[in-house]
Order: structure tokens, then sequence, then C-alpha cells
């Protein structure tokens, strides 16, 4: 199984690089508590999907701690033909397509700058496991709105529509505590409205077969021509086309859940909340210090 994880992101809120910001006394990133979560899982490779010109950086850190550990492979999100001027990423379900000739296996996607807990690892581990490699069933790790919340503001986070087990829709919306009360917000328009705390949430965290793949590929081709005069904002992203394959019935996606609570650094304030957050967890035994330095 691959650990697909996106981290050609700018991290323009947090400022810089996030997903190479220590989190512990060991210098260690949020990435190497997700490898080492994986490697626990059953995971026997993970495909980092970075820019070009982070390579070298990627390499000599996170690369250099856990490629005796567990098969290590890089791709690059770059442009377009089309655009080839565009400096931004083109968004999470081009970073995946990229990965097209990387991939032999199941897989897992997962954001860099998250902290996704064990549990959840655990989990989609065993759907991988057990889904047939040419399946056009996919997962979600479902987690409870109030396990992914930040203290310093709002958060993008997709509201999951979901019967018999499996999802039927979801909405990208910026998601914020208020008081006692969770409010949501659709980020392409709608009213704000309370989410109950137990309310499934996505965190990007998603099972996928490689039969994935054409349905991104032709999803993006689409796209280039809907967007060829918005080339230098638009986004192509997993949500949008995770919702479009369940409402044009090519792909089911079960929703498995987790209380496993998510710790991120979306903003520079929160960084103190996950330093403290995974020392209690190094101090309870959940992880060795120092991880892959021991």
């Amino acid at each position: 199984m691959d650990l697909v994880i996106m981290a050609a992101g700018m991290g323009s809120r947090f400022g810089g690089l996030k997903q190479i910001e220590p989190i512990d006394e060991f210098g260690n990133f949020i990435i190497d508590y997700s490898v080492f979560d994986a490697i626990e899982a059953g995971f026997d490779r993970v495909v980092f999907i970075i820019k070009e010109e982070n390579y070298e950086i990627f390499k000599d850190t996170i690369g250099r701690r856990i490629e005796g550990k567990i098969a290590v492979e890089y791709v690059f999100q770059g442009g377009v033909k089309d655009n080839p001027t565009r400096t931004k990423p083109w968004g999470t379900a081009h970073a995946i397509l990229c990965c097209k000739d990387a991939i032999r296996d199941n897989f897992a996607i997962i954001n860099a700058d998250d902290f996704y807990g064990k549990d959840a690892y655990k989990k989609v581990a065993e759907f991988l496991k057990n889904n047939n490699a040419k399946s056009s069933e996919f997962a979600l790790i479902g987690y409870h709105a109030e396990n992914t919340l930040s203290e310093n503001g709002s958060a993008k986070r997709g509201i999951c529509k979901t019967k018999d087990g499996y999802l039927t829709n979801i909405i990208e919306s910026s998601v914020e505590k208020v008081g006692d009360k969770i409010l949501a917000t659709p980020l392409l328009g709608g009213e704000t409205c309370e989410v109950a705390k137990d309310q499934t949430v996505s965190m990007n965290m998603f099972a996928f077969t490689p039969a994935l793949f054409d349905f991104l590929q032709s999803g993006f081709n689409e796209f280039l021509r809907e967007n060829k005069d918005n080339l230098e904002k638009c986004e192509y992203l997993i949500p949008e086309v995770v919702r479009n394959l369940i409402d044009t019935s090519q792909a089911t996606v079960k929703v498995i859940d987790t209380s496993a609570t998510w710790y991120g650094v979306t903003y520079k304030e929160d960084k103190d909340k996950v330093v403290s957050s995974i020392k209690a967890l190094v101090d309870a035994s959940h992880y060795p210090k120092g991880l892959f330095q021991r």
C-alpha cells in the first residue's frame, strides 16, 4: 500500500514551508509522525508530492530520516503546457494525478501539514487491504467536527452528507467555533449554519484504487476547458472530483468514522498547542522519543 502525502502547497496562511516546521524537541515534523503511523498500519511506501524547487530540502530533512524505514518516492507537481507561467499548484486533484506513473497499488492520500492520529491510519489501511485494485469503491475517513478545529480562526473542512454509510455529498466550508457553537459557511456560497459537534467532516484522508487515475485525467482535461479564461487562479480539487463521481454514479465512497483528534498548524498561533499535544502523546508512550532517531 502507498501513502501519498500532498506537500506542494505554499502554506500561505502560516507563512513559509509549514511542512518542515519542527513540532517536538527532536526536530521532527508532523510528516514524520504521519509516516510513523503509516508504517505501523502496514503501508510499505511513501510518495511525496512536492514542488521541484523544494526537492533538496525535503530529501535532506524528511527523506534522510525515513528512507531506511520505508520506501520513498518523490513526485513533482508542476504546471501544464497550456499555462507554463503559473507558479501556484493546480490543486489537490491535480497533485494526485501527477502520481499516475508512480502508483501501482491501492493508496491513501493525506495533507502534509495535518496530524491524523493512529486510529485513522489503522482504519484506512484495513480498507485498502481488503479492496480490489480495480474497484471503483473508495473511502473517506470521517472526523467529528469538534475534533478538527483551530482555536485561532476558521479552517476549511468538507462537511459530509451520508446515507447508509456512504458519502452522498461533500460541501467545502469554512468552519469555526464561536462560543459553544460550531458554524460552517459553504465556500461556494450559501448561508452559515450551525453543525453538531459530531458532524462528519473530511480532512482529505481518502482511500483510492488506481482506477481513480482515469477519472482524474478525463476530469482534468474538462477542467482546463471550462476554466480556459481563469487558468491563473482555478484549482482542480479532490473533493469536487469525488462529488462528481458520486453524482454520476461512477464511484462510491464509504465513510469510515474515526474518533481521532486532528492537530495542525493552520495559523502560527496553533503551533504551541500542537507541540504540547504531541509531547503528551510521547509522554504517554504512544510514540517513542525521537521516532526514527532511536
